[in-house]
């Protein structure tokens, strides 16, 4: 198992541990938090491939992210008083599958030879944040790279890295340099509580 692989697997965990602890939190039935939990873990995969045109995904034609997924939240349910304790350390390994997905979403529009820019951030961040979007949107929560988090930015930050890095430096160090830089700004923006400006609404006082 490849460095990559290794924290792919630790992303896709977390990301299926988190997604079945908000679907606890909401009183899903245990159908609605697996599914919810599977939807956080690969769906941002999923949107990616068939962006790029690899029908069927990844995912579901390999289904051993799948698996571990499922096995995931299945955990989830069976040790929810347990897991819950730990949340806030779920930071950590958001931050570790942002910074994994990230780099591998943005790699495979890279290994298409594609190289346009716009193309290759978008699935970088797409693959890292596409699941948590859904999650969020399927409990009725404003997504959280729609609010203040540095979240977003850190995949677009690390996808960028990748796009520059990729033909001067071998590609392994290239992912890893994007995993790299990913991950750093999500945890000091958590660190630091670094937070992009919200647009306020002026509000009329009625006289």
């Amino acid at each position: 198992m490849s460095f990559m692989t290794f924290f792919v697997y630790i992303g896709t965990i977390a990301f299926a541990i988190s997604g079945g602890l908000i679907g606890i939190k909401k009183q899903l039935d245990v159908f609605g938090v697996i599914l919810l939990g599977l939807t956080t873990a690969l769906a941002g995969g999923v949107i990616r491939d068939i962006m790029l045109g690899y029908i069927p995904p990844t995912n579901l034609a390999d289904p051993q992210y799948f698996l571990v997924s499922l096995l995931s939240c299945i955990m989830t349910i069976l040790f929810y008083e347990k897991i819950k304790r730990f949340n806030n350390h779920m930071v950590l390994f958001d931050a570790i599958g942002l910074a994994s997905f990230t780099a591998v979403g943005a790699n495979a529009a890279l290994m298409q030879d594609y190289t346009q820019p716009f193309l290759v951030i978008s699935m970088g961040l797409v693959t890292g944040i596409g699941g948590g979007v859904l999650r969020d949107v399927f409990v009725k929560e404003i997504p959280l790279v729609f609010r203040k988090e540095i979240y977003g930015v850190a995949s677009i930050t690390g996808s960028i890295v990748l796009l520059v890095t990729y033909q001067t430096i071998p590609t392994v160090l290239s992912l890893y340099l994007c995993l790299f830089t990913t991950f750093v700004i999500r945890m000091l923006a958590v660190k630091w509580q670094w937070n992009i400006p919200v647009v306020h609404r002026k509000t009329s006082q009625v006289k």
